[in-house]
C-alpha cells in the first residue's frame, strides 16, 4: 500500500451564490487512519463530503484522493472509494440482494453473488436478502447501506453518521465491525459523526469545522487537553458555540 496520504485537500472553497459553505479549508488524511470530520449543523461537513466524493464541483481548490486528482480523473479513484449515510436511502422497492447487485454492477465487480453472500454474512443479514429495503427496520436499513459501501472493499470509505438512530447494541456492533475492518484491510475512513464517544473510540484524529472553516484539529486526546475539558463532547460544544478557550498547549 502506498505511503502517500489517502486524502489531500488544498484551499477548498464552495460557494452557493452569495453563501460560502466551505471557506478555504486544507487538510490531509493519512493512509490507514480513521479521521473524524466534526461540526454543528451548517458547519460545512456535508458539502465537504460531497466534494470529496466528486458529487459536487468545488468553486476552487484541489482534492487528491488516493493520489488521484479528483478534478480531472475522479473515475480512476471512485472504484476504490465508497460512501454510506443513513440519510441517503437505497431504492425501497428493490430487495436487499437486488440493491447490492445493482451497485456491484455499477462498480464493475466480479463474482457478484459470492461477494453479496459474503458481505451479507458479515453483516448478519443473509435472511434479509430477499426482503424489500422499504420493509426493513432503521437498523436493518443502516446495515444494508453499510454492506453496499463495503461491496468493493474500498481503500477509502466516507461515512456520514453511520450509527444515527441505531439502538446502543447495534451501534456498538457497527463500531466493532469498523475497528476490525480497518485493522484487517488497512483502509482509511473519514467519519462525520455527532456522537463524540464514537469519535473518541474510533478516530486517530479529528477536524473540527465551524462556519465552513477548520476551527481546530488534532487527536481526540490532544483536543481534550488543549481546551482543558473532560471529553470531546465538551470540546465540540466549545468550538461549535465559539466559546472555548485553548490552554497554552498547542
Amino acid at each position: 500500500m502506498s505511503s502517500e496520504p489517502a486524502l489531500v485537500v488544498a484551499n477548498l472553497v464552495k460557494r452557493f451564490g452569495k453563501i460560502t459553505a466551505v471557506n478555504d479549508i486544507s487538510f490531509t488524511v493519512e493512509r490507514g487512519s480513521v479521521t473524524a470530520l466534526l461540526g454543528g449543523n451548517g458547519a460545512g461537513k456535508t458539502t465537504t463530503m460531497a466534494m470529496l466524493l466528486g458529487a459536487l464541483k468545488p468553486t476552487s481548490g484541489a482534492i487528491h484522493a488516493l493520489g488521484i486528482d479528483m478534478a480531472h480523473h475522479r473515475y480512476d479513484a471512485i472504484p476504490r472509494m465508497n460512501f454510506s449515510s443513513p440519510y441517503v436511502a437505497l431504492p425501497a422497492r428493490l430487495t436487499v440482494r437486488e440493491n447490492l447487485t445493482v451497485f456491484a454492477h455499477l462498480y464493475g465487480l466480479d463474482r457478484i453473488k459470492e461477494r453479496i453472500e459474503r458481505i451479507a454474512e458479515s453483516f448478519e443479514m443473509k435472511d434479509l436478502l430477499k426482503t424489500a429495503v422499504g420493509k426493513l427496520s432503521a437498523g436493518q436499513k443502516t446495515r444494508a447501506g453499510l454492506a453496499k459501501a463495503l461491496l468493493n472493499e474500498p481503500e477509502l470509505l466516507l461515512l456520514d453518521e453511520p450509527t444515527a438512530s441505531l439502538d446502543p447494541d447495534t451501534a456498538d456492533w457497527i463500531r466493532t465491525y469498523f475497528e476490525t475492518y480497518t485493522r484487517q484491510t488497512g483502509a482509511t475512513i473519514l467519519l462525520a459523526s455527532h456522537h463524540m464517544g464514537e469519535v473518541e473510540r474510533l478516530c486517530n484524529s479529528a477536524l473540527m469545522m465551524r462556519h465552513g472553516t477548520i476551527a481546530d484539529r488534532g487527536s481526540p486526546s490532544e483536543l481534550i487537553a488543549r481546551y482543558g475539558r473532560q471529553n470531546l463532547e465538551e470540546v465540540f460544544l466549545d468550538i461549535a458555540r465559539d466559546t472555548g478557550t485553548r490552554s497554552a498547549v498547542q
